[in-house]
């Protein structure tokens, strides 16, 4: 089916440290296939004083590259589509976008571009994820705007985020009103809606596990933020 991808903006343990999620949703089933992150430089309306702290933390702590988000939406379509070789692709017009359908190698893309200020209704060929930022900033307070339950680190973002990937795919219906089919229903993965005790009675290795680079670097908890001294990582040795 065709992929609508999107980003929504956060940040991790200060509005300094701002950070780009991206998310692929199937265009018919709203499946939620995968999601990458990228870190930002802090824009918008400064005060003097707060551009000066900006830059002695750059200084201090290195900028974030320039391309990340071009870089991230690529790689979010690859780990979306796997080893297929032609996708269609729904988007707004980010101007990182085009450049980062570019990087798709040995792909054959037909980008289709909606407006970012088109009304958000189900008609606009970009709800899927429109709809799908919505349950996003809607289910966790770490996304919301003016909170103070932010994320502390990015990788503890993508964690939760992961967690509320398996919810939106296996377990919410397709429409809360008419308590319709799951995502994964609708593209034939299973019967029935799942239990959480059903998702949850199988432990499941990394190593008997095959995983995209991406999710092995969640899973051992590599995403690091900057501003950490100590970034901990997953290195207990029965996990695996």
């Amino acid at each position: 089916e065709p992929l609508v991808v999107d980003g929504f903006e956060s940040f991790e343990y200060s509005q300094y440290y701002p950070t780009h999620f991206h998310v692929a949703v199937g265009s018919n089933s709203h499946f939620f296939y995968a999601f990458t992150d990228a870190e930002l430089r802090r824009k918008g309306r400064m005060t003097l004083k707060q551009e000066e702290k900006r830059m002695k933390l750059e200084k201090e702590l290195g900028r974030p590259d320039p391309k990340s988000i071009e870089k991230e939406m690529a790689h979010l379509v690859r780990l979306a589509i796997g080893d297929m070789k032609r996708v269609a692709l729904y988007s707004d017009d980010h101007p990182a976008y085009p450049r980062a359908f570019r990087r798709l190698k040995g792909v054959e893309t037909s980008h289709h571009v909606t407006s970012s200020t088109d009304p958000r209704t189900p008609r606009n060929p970009l709800f899927p994820v429109n709809l799908l930022d919505l349950l996003i900033r809607h289910s966790g307070a770490n996304h919301k705007r003016e909170t103070i339950a932010f994320s502390k680190r990015r990788q503890s973002a993508a964690e939760r985020l992961a967690i509320l990937q398996v919810w939106r795919n296996f377990i919410k219906p397709f429409s809360e009103r008419y308590n319709s089919e799951s995502p994964a229903q609708r593209l034939g993965l299973f019967d029935r809606k799942l239990r959480v005790d059903e998702i949850l009675a199988k432990r499941l290795f990394a190593t008997r596990t095959r995983l995209p680079r991406r999710l092995k670097q969640y899973y051992n908890r590599t995403i690091e933020t900057r501003c950490i001294p100590k970034n901990r990582r997953h290195e207990l040795k029965y996990a695996y």
